[in-house]
């Protein structure tokens, strides 16, 4: 098997078909600036994702893109609207496939990877399952939003100090409540 060096940025288009038949490895660097949807939602776009995916064809003759894809994103925590850093570990398990007829027969083991002929852009297979692991709402892992509780001194000034609207209607009706 042949890969490419390890400390290199991945290449953006490649024929998938022609690596799985040649079983291929590719591994390298993206810049997250070169992600587009993963770059909206990222504070820092100059950080980079880890790639690291094997072409081949398996048992069943299906040609395969297996890997990994891992980066630590800066993202906004939904609590305190600070920055917090978010781990995506995205696990690659594609077979790819010509149509929807195709996808429907795979093993539910595989994803579906559905491509036309001739060279693909990879840069978007690898985001594609970056977004699929991001999660729906990030947050600090900490309480990152001072809880503010009231003691019972508190709220027992509180209630004593908002009137009764119906000791107006007491006072009206001239007997007191004992």
């Amino acid at each position: 098997m042949s890969s490419t060096p390890s400390n290199t940025r991945l290449p953006r288009h490649v024929d998938p078909r022609k690596f799985a038949q040649q079983g291929l490895d590719l591994n390298g660097f993206v810049s997250i600036s070169d992600l587009s949807r993963l770059a909206e939602v990222a504070l820092d776009s100059s950080d980079e994702v880890k790639v690291e995916l094997e072409f081949g064809v398996d048992e069943e003759r299906h040609r395969v893109i297996t890997g990994r894809a891992d980066c630590a994103l800066k993202v906004t925590c939904q609590r305190c609207l600070e920055p917090v850093e978010v781990v995506l570990d995205a696990n690659i398990n594609l077979a790819i496939v010509w149509d929807e007829e195709r996808a429907k027969q795979l093993p539910k083991v595989l994803d579906p990877l559905i491509l036309p002929e001739g060279p693909a852009d990879i840069y978007t297979i690898v985001e594609d399952e970056l977004l699929l692991n991001l999660p729906m709402v990030s947050y600090h892992d900490e309480d990152c939003i001072e809880q503010t509780s009231f003691g019972e001194d508190e709220v027992e000034a509180k209630t004593e100090s908002t009137k009764n609207p119906f000791q107006v209607l007491e006072q009206l009706k001239g007997s007191p409540k004992s």
